[in-house]
């Protein structure tokens, strides 16, 4: 949808600019072939912010490869100053092809700060007006030999790019050829291994298509080339076909990168992944840091450090919500099970969530699992199935599955955990939220109604009343069809800092620790961390410094030791 509403703006003679991760490229995939072929107006610039090493994502993709699916010119910033200069001429470029341009960014770049120089900064506001017709498919072969020639302008206009330069000696025969983040990496490598007089760097901006004069210019003297690059070997694949179409020029190049094994094909890459490929290539010794300093640091540091593991804030209603979740199929006894998607209750693949979801994989996708779980009990399946979604999951990619399951009859229970925002990102809005991204007032779109209106059974609960969520969880999970329970409670975050924080301590006449029997299930179990335990005396003590005052812990004490003042 994004895509598409910015695609409307340039068709109506406007600059727009989409951003996304790696994920949502995949989700506008449709739409981006059938633009590349219908053509462009006013500048779209796609910038899609990859992740190496999956560091907030479910995988690492590499969005270079829709450029050349879709033909579409692609440019990859090496710095912040570059970013926004090879933005600025990436509408420039757009405008000129009447083709949408895809700027890579990867998470390195993005999480980037620094001061950056701006230019002039136009004045007027433009007048939006759509004129003509862009129809994608009715003359497709012509409309394909069309694209190939602006793909081809494109290329002419990066082989005289100022985004692509070479830095070091004139005819070395060692190069090492990189991209985006890259750059900074390999110039650092080549420094910790004093190579500054052996070896060159030719950084690319303009990856697709590629500035193929440029490159065998540059190229010319070089009988060795290391590529350093992200995730897949884009720039190594697209590089070897230039040699090989230009053997006769350039004569034999050896290549070295991920197809040699020389860096990964996953995972981001930094100066030491560069430099130990280089130096493994030239026959030099490259170490880190002194081996026995680090096993004496790991020595010290490891029986001292607790692990850490990732958790769900204090007073989060997911950590209530899985727990009744929990509770619900261990009371049902049919060996039940939770399809999990992504959002903050993600966590619940792990022993935040207490291990409840057993699959995880990309927004909606929860819901399709068991969509198709909840159809095979003509196989003698009888498992109950729950899929668990958010609120802005639910808007965003859950509904179609839900519709589905009411249309095949499946037998699912879909969980929708409603916390009132986008926590995860940053509180974006969604459509019940009552206002849009500008903070503007909008319509509610309530998530009950939604699901009414598909013809599914519906309950709200607040999770914080836990012994009525497993029941409730309960009687639905006996029940045929499609189900929906809302789970309705506001992040903590936000409502923590609204109405403020009740005191919660734990009676110490009412807790006998380790005799009650519990293996302390409120600090281990139920895992909070607002709640520890107090080596000194045996017994469970609230932090009152992270400590939200939800109060769920309470209910669920078995010597209900522990008290929520005003409750």
């Amino acid at each position: 949808m994004a895509l598409e509403a910015a695609a409307a703006a340039s068709l109506a003679g406007l600059r727009a600019i989409v951003s996304m991760k790696q994920n949502g490229v995949n989700v506008c995939s449709d739409f981006l072939m059938t633009i590349s072929l219908s053509g462009t107006k006013g500048g779209l610039v796609i910038v899609a912010a990859d992740d190496p090493s999956a560091i907030s994502s479910s995988y690492e993709q590499d969005s270079r490869n829709f450029a050349k699916f879709a033909d579409l010119p692609l440019l990859e910033p090496a710095t912040f100053q570059e970013a926004k200069d090879i933005t600025k001429w990436a509408f420039e470029l757009s405008e000129k092809l009447g083709l949408p341009c895809i700027i890579r960014s990867v998470t390195r770049l993005s999480h980037s700060r620094g001061n950056v120089k701006l230019g002039e900064i136009p004045e007027g506001r433009p007048v939006a007006r759509f004129e003509g017709a862009y129809i994608a498919g009715a003359f497709v072969a012509i409309q394909h030999s069309v694209l190939h020639q602006k793909l081809e302008q494109a290329r002419e206009a990066f082989e005289e790019s100022e985004f692509n330069w070479y830095v070091g000696p004139e005819d070395v025969k060692f190069i090492i050829v990189t991209s985006g983040s890259g750059w900074f990496y390999s110039r650092e490598a080549v420094a910790a291994l004093g190579l500054g007089e052996k070896v060159g760097i030719l950084k690319i901006g303009t990856t697709w298509p590629l500035p193929e004069r440029f490159i065998i210019h540059h190229l010319k003297q070089a009988t060795e080339i290391l590529i350093v690059e992200e995730v897949d070997p884009f720039l190594e694949q697209n590089i070897k076909v230039i040699l090989l179409e230009q053997a006769k020029t350039l004569g034999p190049i050896e290549v070295y990168g991920a197809k040699s094994g020389h860096l990964p094909g996953f995972g981001d890459i930094n100066q030491d992944k560069v430099a130990r490929a280089l130096a493994s290539i030239k026959g030099l010794e490259y170490r880190t840091r002194d081996e026995v300093y680090a096993q004496r640091a790991s020595d010290l540091a490891l029986p001292i450090l607790p692990p850490r593991m990732p958790t769900f804030c204090p007073g989060c209603p997911h950590r209530a919500s899985l727990w009744a979740i929990k509770a619900a199929l261990k009371l049902d006894g049919r060996d039940g099970f939770v399809t999990g998607d992504i959002g903050c209750y993600s966590l619940g693949a792990g022993p935040a969530g207490f291990w409840q979801l057993k699959t995880l994989h990309c927004m909606g996708a929860g819901t399709g699992l068991a969509t198709g779980f909840g159809q095979l009990g003509q196989f003698g399946f009888d498992q109950p199935v729950i899929s668990v979604c958010g609120d802005s999951t639910f808007f965003h990619a859950a509904i179609p599955g839900l519709i589905n399951a009411r249309f095949n009859n499946s037998n699912l229970l879909m969980v929708i955990l409603d916390n009132g925002g986008t926590a995860m990102t940053g509180f974006q809005p969604h459509p019940s939220s009552g206002y849009d991204a500008l903070g503007r007032p909008a319509p509610v779109i309530e998530i009950e109604e939604v699901c009414k209106a598909i013809g599914v059974e519906v309950k709200v609960r607040d999770p914080f009343e836990v012994d009525q969520a497993i029941e409730d969880l309960y009687d639905m999970l006996q029940e045929d069809g499609a189900k929906v329970m809302v789970f309705r409670r506001r992040c903590h975050l936000v409502e923590s800092k609204e109405k403020g924080r009740k005191k919660v301590y734990v009676e110490p006449e009412k807790c006998i620790g380790d005799d009650c029997g519990c293996a302390r299930f409120c600090s281990r179990v139920f895992n909070c961390p607002g709640i520890i335990w107090d080596q000194e005396a045996k017994k469970a003590k609230i932090d009152e410094v992270v400590c939200t005052g939800c109060g769920v812990c309470a209910t669920l004490c078995p010597r209900g030791a522990i008290v929520v003042e005003g409750r």
